[in-house]
C-alpha cells in the first residue's frame, strides 16, 4: 500500500479548507435553507417588547413579536425567539446563537463599530425623570454629580457619563423606578416607552421631559450583508405599506417620531452608524478593575464578618436543648441552604423596599453575610459532633459548668476542626460577590462586562478579572491548604 507523504496531505487540507471556506453559506442563505430566522431577545424587559401573554400560559406577545413574525413572512420564513440575557444579546449574535437580535437594541457607537445595523423599526426618546420633591433636577446639566440610573450598555449610559453623572446600571426595567421612588437615585434617564409604563404610573416621580432621541434597530454578524439588505427592504416595505405603524399602534407605542421610518435614506443610515473608535484596557481602565476588586473584597469580608458568628449561633441553636429554638433554627439553615442567593438579593433589596430602606452595598452584605450564615451553620455543626464526647465529660467531671465546657473546651476545638472549611467557604463567597451587581452595585465582574462593550471584545477584559479573581483567592488557597497541614498534624 502507497505511502501518504506528509506534505501532500498537508496541501490536500489546505485546499479542503479553501474550497469549504469558499463555499460557506450567507446569513440569507442559511435563514431559507432551515426556513426559520432565529430572533434573539430577553423577555425580562417585559411589556411592550416582548412579554408573555398573560391569558396563554408559553404564548409571546408585543410589538416586537409581531415585527419579526411580519419580517419573516417577507423573507417566507417562520420566526423562532431565543431567550437570551439582553446585557449580552451582542456577544451572543456575534457567537452564532441566533441569526439576528431584536429586543429594543439601541445603536450606540460602541455598537456600530462591532456588528451590522439594519434601518431602524422605531425611533425613541431619552425620558429624564425625578421625584416630585426634588425640584432640583431640570435637564442633563443639572445631573452632574448626582446619582442617576439606566440601563447598562446603553445609549442613556453614555449620556449620563458625558453629563459627569454618578451612573447606576440596571438590568431591569422597574427597578430604576423602584430606587428613584425610594430615594436612593437622584433621576432615571431611559427611553420613553419604558418611562411610560414603569415610571410615569408612580405619583411620586415627575417627567422632567425628554432629552434624546435614539433608534431601534435589529443587529446583525459582521459579514452578513445580504441579510441585512433584506430586512431592510422588508422594513421599508412594512412601514410605506401601513403595516408598521398598525402594529405599533396595537402595541401601545405609536407617536408621531415613527413618520421618519417611511422615508429612511441612505444618509440617514450612514448618519445613525456613526461607530466610536475602539477603546483600550488602559490604565484608567485598569484603575476601575482595581476599584472592582476593592469593592468585591469589601463585600466577602463584610458578609464573611456577619456569616461566623451568626453561623456559629445557629449551629449551637440546633445543638440546645431549647427545642423552639433547635427548630427554628433548621427551618432557617434548610430555608436559606435550599433557596438561590439571587433570588434572596432581590427580595432583600426590592422586595422589601417600602418596609426596610438600605442602601446597594449594604444590602450585598447582609444578603450574602445570611446565605452564608446557613452554610457556616452546618460546618460548625460538624465541627462539634467530630470533637469526642469525653471531653464534655471530662470537662465536666473538673467542676464545669455546662456553659463554662462549651466556652472552653468544645467551642474552641470544633472551631479548629471547621477553619479549613470556613476558608474554602471565603474562597467561594469570594466569587458568589459577583451576584450582587443585580441590585447595582459595582463588583469585579460588573466592571468587566462594562469595559467588554466599550473595547469590543471579551476576551482582555474577562483574563484581566479572572487574573484579579485569581490574585485574591489563591493566597486564601494556600493558607487553607496549610492550615489543614497543621491541623492534620495536631
Amino acid at each position: 500500500m502507497a505511502r501518504i507523504r506528509p506534505g501532500l496531505l498537508l496541501l490536500a487540507l489546505l485546499a479542503l479548507g479553501a474550497c469549504s471556506g469558499s463555499a460557506r453559506e450567507t446569513g440569507l442563505e442559511r435563514v431559507r435553507r432551515t426556513g426559520v430566522l432565529r430572533w434573539g431577545g430577553d423577555i425580562q424587559g417585559g411589556e411592550p417588547y416582548v412579554y408573555e401573554d398573560p391569558e396563554h400560559a408559553g404564548r409571546l406577545i408585543g410589538f416586537e413579536v409581531d415585527i419579526a413574525a411580519a419580517l419573516a413572512r417577507k423573507l417566507g420564513v417562520r420566526a423562532e425567539f431565543v431567550q437570551n440575557d439582553w446585557s449580552n444579546l451582542v456577544p451572543s449574535l456575534e457567537r452564532g446563537t441566533f441569526d439576528i437580535a431584536l429586543n429594543g437594541l439601541e445603536v450606540t457607537p460602541q455598537r456600530a463599530g462591532r456588528v451590522l445595523f439594519t434601518q431602524p423599526y422605531y425611533v425613541f426618546g431619552e425620558r429624564l425623570m425625578a421625584r416630585r420633591d426634588d425640584p432640583s433636577i431640570t435637564g442633563l446639566a443639572s445631573l452632574r454629580g448626582k446619582r442617576a440610573g439606566t440601563l447598562n450598555n446603553s445609549m442613556a449610559w453614555e449620556m449620563l457619563l458625558a453629563a459627569g453623572a454618578d451612573r447606576v446600571a440596571y438590568e431591569g426595567t422597574q427597578e430604576p423606578y423602584i430606587d428613584l421612588e425610594q430615594g436612593r437615585t437622584d433621576a432615571v434617564l431611559i427611553d420613553d416607552i419604558i418611562a411610560d409604563r414603569y415610571g410615569v404610573p408612580r405619583p411620586a416621580l415627575r417627567v422632567v421631559g425628554d432629552v434624546g432621541t435614539g433608534y431601534y434597530a435589529i443587529a446583525l454578524q459582521q459579514g452578513d450583508e445580504e441579510l441585512r439588505d433584506a430586512l431592510n427592504r422588508a422594513i421599508r416595505d412594512l412601514a410605506r405599506s401601513g403595516e408598521l405603524g398598525r402594529i405599533l399602534e396595537r402595541g401601545r407605542v405609536g407617536s408621531d417620531r415613527q413618520g421618519k421610518l417611511a422615508t429612511w435614506t441612505e444618509s440617514d443610515q450612514r448618519l445613525m452608524m456613526h461607530a466610536a473608535p475602539r477603546a483600550t484596557l488602559d490604565g484608567r481602565r485598569l484603575v476601575l478593575f482595581l476599584e472592582g476588586a476593592l469593592v468585591t473584597l469589601l463585600v466577602s469580608i463584610g458578609a464573611m464578618m456577619l456569616a461566623i458568628p451568626f453561623g456559629m449561633g445557629l449551629a449551637l441553636a440546633r445543638r440546645g436543648r431549647i427545642k423552639v429554638l433547635a427548630w427554628l433554627a433548621g427551618a432557617y439553615v434548610e430555608v436559606f441552604r435550599g433557596t438561590p442567593v439571587l433570588l434572596q438579593l432581590y427580595v432583600l433589596y426590592y422586595g422589601i423596599a417600602d418596609i426596610v430602606r438600605i442602601n446597594a452595598l449594604t444590602a450585598a452584605i447582609l444578603g450574602l453575610g445570611l446565605n452564608y450564615a446557613a452554610y457556616e451553620a452546618e460546618v460548625y455543626r460538624a465541627g462539634i459532633q467530630a470533637v469526642p464526647p469525653g471531653q464534655m465529660e471530662a470537662a465536666t467531671a473538673l467542676g464545669m459548668s455546662p456553659w463554662l465546657a462549651w466556652r472552653r473546651v468544645l467551642i474552641p476545638q470544633a472551631f479548629r476542626l471547621a477553619l479549613p472549611g470556613v476558608t474554602n467557604d471565603f474562597i467561594a463567597l469570594l466569587k458568589d460577590s459577583s451576584l450582587v451587581s443585580v441590585i447595582t452595585v459595582v463588583e469585579l465582574t460588573k466592571q468587566m462586562t462594562i469595559s467588554a462593550v466599550d473595547v469590543r471584545g471579551w476576551l482582555m477584559p474577562g483574563l484581566l478579572c479572572a487574573a484579579l479573581y485569581f490574585a485574591m483567592s489563591y493566597p486564601l488557597s494556600v493558607f487553607s491548604r496549610r492550615l489543614e497541614a497543621r491541623l492534620a498534624r495536631s
